[in-house]
């Protein structure tokens, strides 16, 4: 199960505030009080998935609410270990799974800071910000599953 991650991911913690924000917020955006009832209603939907009595993975971002209000994720992949040249950490809460087994690295390109050489992919800046401009379906292509990843999942759950 792939749930949206729009009230679940803590990359926009700030819009569940009451104000002021520090940024300009569009009309359509939920925030304040109408974000934290979102993310309880999401947060309610990973309950009832996780309750269902079949085995099962439910993939969203490793850093999220459900970390916080449920369990910590069983497992977290990244895109580069399946073959592609990517960076995403992904959170998998497994019932009755084995953890996804790696099938390829992709080594990313060396990048010198001030910590020293770290590694970054092609989807990334060279400080680890992620390169996609801003969008209408931005958020669309963060929220992608990685076709290598895909294929690991079918090839090793069925």
């Amino acid at each position: 199960f792939h749930p949206p991650c729009t009230y679940l991911t803590v990359c926009a913690a700030w819009a569940f505030g009451d104000g002021p924000y520090h940024q300009k917020v569009k009309p359509e955006t939920l925030v304040g009080a109408a974000r934290r009832e979102a993310r309880e209603k999401a947060l309610d939907e990973i309950r009832a998935l996780l309750a269902l009595p079949y085995p099962k993975a439910i993939e969203n971002p490793a850093r999220s609410f459900i970390n916080r209000s449920i369990r910590p994720p069983d497992q977290v992949i990244q895109p580069y270990e399946f073959g592609e040249d990517a960076s995403k950490a992904t959170g998998l809460w497994l019932d009755r799974l084995p953890p996804l087994k790696p099938t390829r690295r992709v080594p990313g390109r060396i990048v010198q800071t001030a910590r020293g050489p770290v590694e970054r992919w092609a989807n990334q800046t060279d400080s680890g910000q992620n390169r996609l401009s801003p969008s209408a379906d931005r958020w669309l292509e963060r929220s992608r599953t990685y076709p290598g990843i895909a294929r690991a999942m079918g090839d090793q759950w069925g």
